[in-house]
């Protein structure tokens, strides 16, 4: 329901002010005295003052003292008093940053992001921004593509459950009377993450069965969740921009989703809308947009320049601008901004929420459990007594955050130098390498470094400026110079724990064989190095598993673990010629979706299904036993995938559809439980009716989706 507020400004608007509601500038342009964030597109172009003063919201600038006198001034010279927006990408917190998304989804909590993100909000709302460009709900299967940091991985559930949990963090349950919170952007829509090839901005071609299938729940996670807004993608949808796609925006979204809050383009997408070859100009492009939905126009000059003349020629009615004005409007009002334009803002409530020192802890905890120990020879965990030599281009560096903590303080932030020099009472550090060239003073350092020691802790990665938006990469290996210090550190005979520092799967092939453990720790984010630290030492034990599969070689991309099957399936074991395979490298991960390994070892046992059938309106019961075998206590996934063998159309292998944490001390034993029903086994079938088919369904149960360690059931859905 439409505010009165909206209702009798709109009223009294001109049109003029009704298009400058529609517009959003960098924050470059409202503030001489203050810098703004770093923009992800052009922003020479000719904006006026006139332009600046009519706009509606601002981008990519935060700070109470900045946006308090932003905002200011602004009312004093905005005719009707319509406060400004401020948004910016406040993807993995705001100054107390926590790991990437996707070292979040490693760790299969959503509770857990869903707290983190409210502290995000906390921070973000004491710096006077209203709206966060999160989250990102692309599906993401090739990891060339340089925002796969943004995203939660391969799997449509998961991705699901972590966009639900974002928004919720973020915008709480009461926006008006919260000042806490703020208003979350899903993005991309839609099925940004398919762009051909892993290169940004590329085109996107699929079916729509299949974008309905893997790519639209999460965002429609995220509308179930109440979101605010949703941003578009910049590929094509079915050959046409989404950012002027009247089907994708106004019929799927608006009508069959029943979305009515605020659509914004990406960095300057409507006027992409000409190279993209759809648009012949500016006032083409704002036509097409506007009809498609499309409410805020992101840095480009469209709208500015075209929709009143497109108006007044009759090309564009006035009934479409206003609508799209009311959106905008009513969003500010949801937020309180016609009630407090400060919305609580302050340099005194700013200082006094970025020193919070439980935000601290709670990213230090969520650094330990992004963490994926993907390879482990006896080598980990450590002791403080141990004699280490720390070792690498990742050792002594603070490029820990992620590319789009674009307001985290990377000088105030610990290396793993810093963190491990405190710790282990025989310690010694070596660069041995710069991050992507070889130096031969460097390496000889390292070498008679490492000679004195009993172990080699070698940290290695890609830096943030070779991951996020614009970013994308042939070859996902590890730099050469990197590659040829471990092996020349193998050859002393000491013990190598990799702690790996990046923002996409990588292919570990060539590293694998050379070091005894590896530690996947992403971007972890500010209190990373402290989290890796307590994960060496065993005072935290690894629990993270990967949610985006590592490939052996990047040939192999896309490699994931839901892939359709094929009429010549490659049987276990099998190197015969004609079947689906590679002749030169296996068709599977070297680490697949769910691994991750633990320093204890569960046993499953005592696996049951209470029926052997299903019928529409009851449910199956699964049961069984994790057992903790080990020594010491710690944290099991315990996932449960389901296969669909005979269908309408072709289905993948095996689905997520379901997964338990459960905590266990050493030697304890828990009972679990999952429930299945006839609503987890529908699909889309080839007329896009959603729904299941009678027939056998198997289950499996286990620690990750390598069929190695799954144990198999099956069931029979009777006739519905």
């Amino acid at each position: 329901m439409i505010n009165d507020k909206v209702i009798q400004l709109l009223e009294e608007m001109t049109i003029e002010e009704k298009i400058g509601q529609l517009t959003q500038f960098a924050g470059v342009f409202y503030s001489t005295s203050h810098s703004s964030t770093p923009v992800t597109g052009r922003i020479e172009f000719p904006v006026n003052q006139e332009m600046i003063d009519a706009s509606g919201s601002v981008l990519g600038i935060a700070g109470a003292e900045k946006l308090l006198e932003i905002q200011k001034n602004h009312l004093e010279k905005n005719r009707l008093g319509i406060p400004l927006l401020f948004m910016a990408d406040v993807i993995n917190g705001f100054e107390s940053i926590f790991p990437i998304p996707l070292g979040l989804g490693a760790t299969w909590d959503p509770l857990l992001v869903e707290e983190l993100q409210a502290v995000s909000a906390k921070e973000a709302t004491s710096a006077g921004l209203h709206v966060s460009f999160a989250p990102m709900a692309d599906l993401v299967r090739d990891p060339r593509w340089g925002r796969v940091m943004e995203s939660t991985g391969e799997d449509p559930y998961l991705n699901s459950l972590f966009a639900k949990a974002t928004v919720r963090g973020l915008q709480g349950s009461d926006l008006k009377n919260d000042s806490q919170h703020l208003a979350a952007c899903v993005k991309h829509f839609a099925a940004y993450g398919l762009s051909e090839g892993g290169r940004d901005y590329n085109t996107v071609d699929l079916s729509e069965r299949e974008l309905r299938e893997m790519h639209m729940p999460a965002y429609q996670a995220a509308l179930d969740a109440d979101v605010k807004l949703v941003m578009t993608a910049f590929n094509t949808v079915n050959s046409i921009p989404a950012t002027g796609n009247k089907a994708l925006l106004r019929d799927m979204l608006r009508e069959e989703y029943g979305f009515d809050g605020v659509i914004i383009s990406d960095f300057s997408a409507v006027q992409e809308l000409i190279p993209h070859g759809v648009a012949e100009d500016e006032a083409e492009a704002a036509k097409k947009a506007l009809d498609a939905g499309v409410d805020i126009d992101m840095m480009s000059l469209c709208y500015s320049h075209s929709l009143k003349r497109l108006i007044e020629e009759g090309k564009v009615e006035l009934a479409l601008l206003d609508e799209a004005v009311k959106r905008v409007l009513e969003l500010k009002n949801e937020l309180g901004l016609f009630e407090d334009p400060y919305r609580q803002t302050s340099v005194t409530r700013e200082k006094e929420t970025l020193t919070n020192s439980r935000h601290k802890e709670l990213v230090r905890k969520a650094a330990e459990k992004s963490a994926v120990l993907l390879k482990n020879d006896n080598a980990l965990p450590l002791s403080t007594s141990t004699n280490v030599a720390l070792i690498g281009p990742y050792a002594d560096n603070k490029d820990l955050l992620g590319e789009w903590s674009i307001f985290g303080k990377v000088e105030e932030t610990d290396t793993l130098k810093d963190c491990m020099e405190k710790t282990f009472s025989h310690f010694a550090y070596s660069k041995g390498s710069e991050m992507y060239e070889r130096n031969e003073k460097l390496l000889n350092e390292a070498l008679y470094s490492a000679s004195n020691a009993d172990l080699i802790v070698l940290a290695l990665g890609e830096g943030r400026e070779r991951s996020g938006e614009g970013r994308s990469r042939a070859s996902i290996t590890l730099a050469p110079c990197q590659l040829e210090l471990a092996k020349k550190l193998y050859e002393l005979g000491k013990p190598i724990v990799v702690t790996l520092f990046n923002a996409r799967p990588l292919d570990l092939t060539e590293l694998e064989p050379y070091v005894n453990a590896i530690l996947e720790c992403w971007h972890p984010g500010s209190e990373g190095a402290s989290a890796i630290t307590n994960l060496l030492l065993g005072e935290a034990n690894p629990s993270g598993k990967l949610t985006m599969s590592f490939p052996r070689t990047t040939g192999q991309v896309p490699v994931y673990y839901n892939a359709y099957t094929t009429g010549r399936p490659l049987p276990p074991g099998s190197d015969e010629r004609f079947f689906s395979r590679y002749i030169d490298v296996a068709n599977e991960p070297l680490y697949s979706f769910g691994f991750g390994l633990s320093y204890t070892s569960f046993k499953y046992s005592k696996l049951h299904l209470s029926s052997d059938q299903l019928t529409a309106n009851e449910s199956l019961t699964i049961t069984l036993d994790i057992t903790n075998a080990g020594e010491v206590s710690g944290e099991e996934i315990v996932q449960l995938y389901i296969q669909d063998p005979v269908a309408e159309v072709v289905r993948p292998g095996k689905e997520l559809k379901g997964f338990q944490k459960i905590f266990l001390e050493a030697k304890e034993t828990k009972t679990i439980q999952f429930e299945v029903t006839e609503s987890m086994l529908r699909y889309y079938h080839s007329d896009l009716s959603y729904k299941s088919d009678s027939g056998t369904f198997h289950i499996y149960v286990g620690s990750s989706s390598e069929s190695s360690k799954l144990t198999k059931l099956s069931f029979t859905l009777l006739d519905l």
